[in-house]
């Protein structure tokens, strides 16, 4: 099965205040919508997003290989504009989500996906607990019995096809995907909410999130990676960014930075995120000969959008020769510009294998990385 996670963020959240649409304002120090694209990443196959046609380039810059659909003129009608988009593309399963609801736990996703097993819908919610009233003209003018009654949240899970043709189906607007389904004769499960799935909607909601973002405490992930490349005719390699005077070149589709390559799987590799070859395929013929600043400048990026900082890298270059040592502090250098981070947190530094294997025969370079990204 193929799972994708539609993000609903094309409204305008006016009653949010602030001087752009609430998913747009900071959170912790990046956009609400940056932190609910990462509490998926990881659990779908993939990801989209219905933004509103002004927000296409906030959006772009935040989406990493997510897809933006552009989203109609209500909730529903967003909706089904990412669904349509979705046909044909194999997908089986949906999870649909308010792009204000970044605090989602995983194991709320989780319990979604694991009711559609055996129903055609699921979603989170939390038995209704306060007493409710009517109210007239400011005074109590009745109450209502809450037996029975829940706290609507999403990610709402439903069958791809299913919920396509609930949407076609459906005449008017909804509150939610689940009012869609079940006009349409779906039964949808409940499963358990969590009190942080909180939907961002008044401006003191912003407080709580924060707190809530402040409870959970530090989040610290390592990524390794590990390169090769083979000499070539040439007269200098590049390594960590520094241009080396050499009798013979590194041969690749790129540049051939074999340190840079190494790092830049590192820190896709502690995001989750794959490598070099899922961002900039080789079959794909514009990234040949492309300096290796524009791969590690990228998973830098990805990296500060889903909300983490660098705690420190270590690149190990492994040859016979060049000599790193003069050039290391130069490397050191160009790697924190990439990244934008301070130099103290970049090593770099080589070692030879003692004259054995292709590097000790001076065939090629090879190269091993470790990243620690954290996100308090």
């Amino acid at each position: 099965m193929t799972t994708a996670a539609v993000i609903v963020a094309a409204g305008r959240g006016s009653r949010a205040g602030g001087d752009v649409p609430k998913q747009w304002q900071m959170l912790a120090g990046r956009p609400v919508l940056a932190h609910t694209l990462a509490a998926f990443r990881g659990q779908v196959d993939r990801v989209v997003v219905a933004i509103h046609p002004d927000d296409r380039d906030r959006a772009a810059a935040l989406a990493g290989d997510a897809l933006l659909v552009e989203g109609g003129a209500t909730r529903d009608a967003s909706v089904r504009a990412v669904l349509e988009a979705l046909e044909g593309t194999g997908v089986t399963r949906v999870l649909i989500h308010d792009g204000a609801r970044p605090l989602v736990p995983a194991a709320v996703t989780q319990r979604v996906l694991a009711a559609l097993e055996r129903h055609a819908g699921a979603a989170p919610a939390l038995p209704v607990s306060d007493a409710l009233w009517q109210g007239a003209a400011g005074l109590v003018a009745g109450t209502r019995d809450r037996a029975g009654l829940w706290r609507a949240q999403t990610p709402q899970g439903f069958r791809f096809d299913a919920i396509l043709a609930a949407h076609r189906a459906h005449a008017g607007p909804a509150a939610d995907d689940v009012e869609v389904a079940r006009a349409a004769g779906l039964d949808v499960a409940i499963v358990e909410g969590d009190e942080a799935n909180l939907k961002l909607t008044y401006p003191g909601d912003f407080a709580r999130a924060e707190a809530i973002l402040k409870g959970r405490g530090m989040d610290v992930r390592l990524g390794n990676g590990y390169d090769v490349h083979a000499f070539t005719e040439g007269d200098h390699v590049w390594l960590c960014g520094v241009r080396v005077a050499h009798g013979r070149a590194l041969l690749g589709h790129s540049d051939a930075d074999v340190g840079m390559h190494a790092l830049t799987d590192a820190i896709y590799g502690a995001l989750a995120e794959g490598d070099i070859g899922r961002h900039f395929p080789p079959s794909d013929p514009q990234w040949k000969g492309a300096a290796s600043h524009i791969f590690l400048r990228h998973a830098a990026g990805l990296m500060r959008a889903q909300g983490y900082a660098l705690g420190n890298c270590d690149v190990t270059l492994v040859c016979e020769r060049p000599k790193i040592g003069p050039h290391a502090g130069a490397m050191r250098a160009a790697l924190a510009e990439i990244m934008g981070v301070e130099v103290d947190r970049v090593s770099v530094k080589a070692t030879t294998s003692e004259r054995l294997g292709f590097t000790g025969r001076e065939e090629g370079i090879a190269a091993l990385a470790t990243a620690c990204l954290v996100r308090a």
